[in-house]
């Protein structure tokens, strides 16, 4: 057995690279139906996973990424908020 670990990879919802999960932001949806960053990646909940610069954001919102994975219609409101939790960290 040779000593390396797998790396988890996850898709950019924005751009559609693949990246370790490591360098990405989670996006949770709980059962409530709210929707918070993630940075640990630990929280319950669906999650979808962006890139942590603004236009992986945008380009998620332009193509409806986090819709999709979703599977709902996303709030302008929602968009907002993680913008400024993505600029706080």
């Amino acid at each position: 057995m040779s000593g390396n670990k797998k790396v988890p990879v996850r898709k950019c919802v924005g751009c559609q690279e693949m990246k370790s999960k490591k360098e990405m932001i989670r996006v949770i949806r709980t059962g409530e139906q709210e929707f918070f960053l993630d940075a640990t990646g630990r929280k319950n909940g669906r999650g979808a996973y962006i890139c942590p610069n603004p236009e992986c954001l945008q380009k998620a919102k332009k193509n409806k990424g986090l819709e999709r994975s979703f599977k709902q219609a996303i709030p302008q409101e929602v968009y907002d908020m993680l913008k400024k939790e993505m600029e706080e960290l």
